[in-house]
Formats: structure tokens, sequence, C-alpha cells
């Protein structure tokens, strides 16, 4: 195969961005082939968004039977198998890499599994094998950050806690992103004991400011401990504990998840002596169109360090193949992505925090936090919070913020209003679903506050 045949398009990695953006350029006819090290589907499918979610599902039954139970139910001696679901998990996980396989066959992309390197901007090599291509894509993702302190690369990364098969009865988690919080509800939720330590004051850097209190107050409530303004000086191992050195003291665990973030995983392709300009973390930089410094090298999702989500990179990788293979100019606006994470109770968001909004000129804000009439009913105390973040001057909504059940599906429908441009008004004047919690959006009417 060594230069025999020249490709249109060599994606290199495997994951949502690429497949989708090798599925999308072979349809239109281009010749295209597919390297991956590891198993199709990348992070979000093999270790990350798919088993996460699966095991959310879990928590949160767990959750629903020893406090949510609706009046008149009684449950029996129910328990939970880590390894009984860690082997379900493997059997839904394998079925879906067969899915990403078959649908790469089916399209026509032809798929090498090997590590990949670039000798040169038109050839990729995959062991003994060189492959010539007049473009290449950089869709390689990213990978979990081991250095922020002495010792923390022995703490393992949710690659592993996802592989467990035993449930710890005490874990800690350093950081306090989506990762870290995710699972600290998940782990709790399982009924683990779960201590949580972080720079910040409050968790989930990012998401406005009313989400983060009360998701921290939330999390507090289900008897997860937080510790804030942790300075984490040293982990090591002690016999079969963890062993955790802040400016309090040492913390003994029975695991530990290192939830420090992720880097782009950029490491190892050569990209350095084909000159391509790379970010302070390692990313590729790229323009709107992902291209890269180098001509016909383009990069999408993680490794480009912009909004690292799963449907961003799908999106980016979907807009390249249809600009170089189908005459399209297209680009993603990354200012109008909702985005969820699946705490306990999840948050979902669209558009600027009121304090992004408020920056730019004064606003109108509008919330309402009620116990939805499942939770009342069966005597629990989770508050449901919504807000809307209007613009002043023009009516426009600026921002949706929610915390509660079912609030990333609900922003997912939200986010379609969001990039339509909607108005206070147009909420005001759409008739409510009763009895429903999504009726609350538009039922708003008093103003919270003026920024």
């Amino acid at each position: 195969m060594s230069d025999q045949t020249e490709y249109d398009l060599v994606v290199v990695g495997g994951g949502s961005g690429g497949v989708a953006c090798a599925r999308r350029a072979a349809s239109y006819g281009a010749k295209v082939a597919l390297v991956e090290g590891s198993r199709l589907g990348g992070t979000c499918v093999i270790r990350g968004c798919v088993p996460k979610k699966l095991l959310m599902y879990a928590s949160q039954f767990g959750a629903q039977l020893r406090d949510g139970l609706q009046p008149g139910w009684v449950v029996h001696e129910a328990s939970f198998s880590m390894q009984a679901w860690q082997q379900a998990k493997q059997t839904e996980i394998d079925r879906l890499e067969g899915i990403y396989a078959k649908m790469l066959q089916n399209s026509g992309v032809e798929v090498l599994r090997g590590w990949a390197s670039l000798p040169d901007a038109n050839h990729v090599q995959v062991g003994q094998t060189v492959l010539a291509t007049r473009r290449i894509l950089i869709a390689t993702g990213g990978t979990p950050n081991r250095t922020a302190f002495e010792g923390l690369d022995i703490a393992p990364t949710s690659n592993e806690l996802l592989d467990l098969t035993e449930l710890p009865a005490h874990i800690g988690i350093v950081g306090a992103g989506y990762i870290a919080m995710e699972f600290a509800c998940i782990m709790r939720g399982l009924g683990a004991r779960v201590s949580v330590y972080y720079r910040a004051d409050l968790p989930l850097r990012g998401f406005d400011l009313s989400l983060r209190q009360r998701a921290a107050e939330a999390m507090q409530a289900q008897g997860i401990e937080l510790h804030p303004h942790s300075d984490c000086k040293k982990l090591e191992r002690v016999s079969d504990q963890f062993v955790l050195h802040t400016q309090t003291g040492a913390h003994r665990f029975d695991w530990i998840l290192n939830a420090t973030g992720r880097s782009p995983n950029t490491e190892g392709l050569g990209l350095d002596r084909l000159g391509v300009r790379l970010g302070a973390a390692g990313e590729v930089l790229v323009d709107e169109w992902n291209r890269s410094s180098v001509p016909g090298l383009f990069a999408v999702g993680d490794v480009t360090n912009r909004v690292n989500l799963t449907p961003v990179a799908i999106a980016q990788g979907r807009a390249l193949a249809e600009n170089e293979f189908n005459g399209k100019n297209l680009t993603v606006d990354h200012n109008a992505i909702s985005s969820a994470a699946f705490t306990s109770p999840p948050i979902a968001t669209v558009g600027l925090t009121e304090e992004q909004a408020a920056a730019s000129g004064p606003v109108r804000v509008f919330e309402t936090a009620f116990r939805p009439m499942k939770t009342a009913f069966s005597g629990g105390n989770q508050q449901t919070y919504m807000k809307l973040v209007v613009d002043d001057r023009t009516d426009r909504i600026l921002g949706i913020h929610m915390l509660g059940d079912d609030a990333p599906e609900m922003i997912q429908v939200l986010g379609i209003t969001y990039v339509m441009g909607a108005t206070k008004a147009d909420f005001d004047r759409t008739v409510a679903v009763h009895p429903t919690s999504a009726e609350e959006w538009v039922l708003m009417r008093e103003i919270s506050r003026r920024v």
C-alpha cells in the first residue's frame, strides 16, 4: 500500500469527529482512509460520555429506590453489583464499536489499525505502511492531565473508573469540572462516600454562577463532601490506600480519581517537524474552517481545544467534509452551543451567563425555583431552578440556564429558540403545557433583578 494509492483524505483518529468527517467525505466520492490505534468510537463512545451515562442511570435508579419511591411502593432487598454492570457495559460498548466499524465499511472508508505519525504534510505512516494523501485531518482528541502536582501520575482517571468491578467504599476526587462532579454524583448515588478537592470556591467553572451555587448545595445535601480552596501538594500510595496531601493534612481513600482536566493529544504525531502551529496546551491552532498553519492539514474536535464536546467535533468534521468535497463554505458557531453536566441533579445551559451578558449591556433576569410535583409527592427536597437572561434593550434571550431533572433534554429544544433569536415576548405568548416543569419557562413574569 506504500505510496501506491493517493488518498483524498486520511483521517488520524477514529473518534466522533474523525468518523463523521470520513463518512461525509466518502459520501461525496472521496477516497478516504481512517487510522485508529485503539478502538473505534473514541473517548465518547468507549470511555466517556456513553458508559458514563449508563453508570449514571444505575446511580439514579439506586437513589430513587432509597429516597424517591412514590407513595404506595415498597421494594425489598434491592442491591447493586458493579461487576454485573461492568459486564453489561462491555457488551453494549462492543455493540456500539461494531456499529461504528460497519458504518465506516458501508461508507467505503478504509480503516487501518495502528498509531500514526506524519513524515510530511502529504504522508501518514502507520507502522511500515505509508499513505500518500492530498489532505490530512488530525482528530486525535484529548488525554488526561497527570502533572498538576507530585504523584498525580499514579492516580486512576475516568478511564479506569469506568472499568471498575467493585465499588470502593471511600473515593477521593481531585478536580471540579464536568468529569469530577458527574462522577462524584454517580459514585455517591451508588453508595460510596465521596470527597472532592479543588482550588476554586465553587465547582463547575464556566457555568452561570447561580447554577454553580445551587449545584454545590445540592451535592452537599446528598452527602458529597466538598473541599474548596484545596491546595493539593502530593499523592502517594500507602499499602492498599491512596493518601492525598493538602494544606489541611493527609487524607486517605480506598480509591482516587484524577479529574484535573484533559489536554490535546498531539504527542508523537510529528507535528513539530512539519511546522504546525500549536497553542500553549499543545492544541492544533486552526481557523474557523478548521485549517491549520500548514496547507492541506486540518484538525477538529478536542485536539483543537476550542469547545470540547462530542457534537461540536461532529459538526466541525462534517463542515470540513462539506467544504472540501461538496463546495460549501460552512463554519460552526461556537457561541450558540447547548451543553449539560450530568450531575445529580443535572444542569444545562445555552448562551451567556448573567455575568457575561451584563458586561455588554443592561439585562433583565427572570428566575424560578420549586420542588417538582414528583419530588414533592414522594417527600423529597430536590429543587428545580430555571433562569432567563434577557437583553433589556432588544428583549432577546441572551442566556438560558437550568438545574433539575430533564434539564439536558429541555436545553436541547430551548437551544433552537436561542439560535433563532427568540425574545422574552415570544416565551410570554407561548401557551403552557400543564402540569409540567417545562411550563415554567413560559410563565416567568416577575423580574428577579436588573443588572
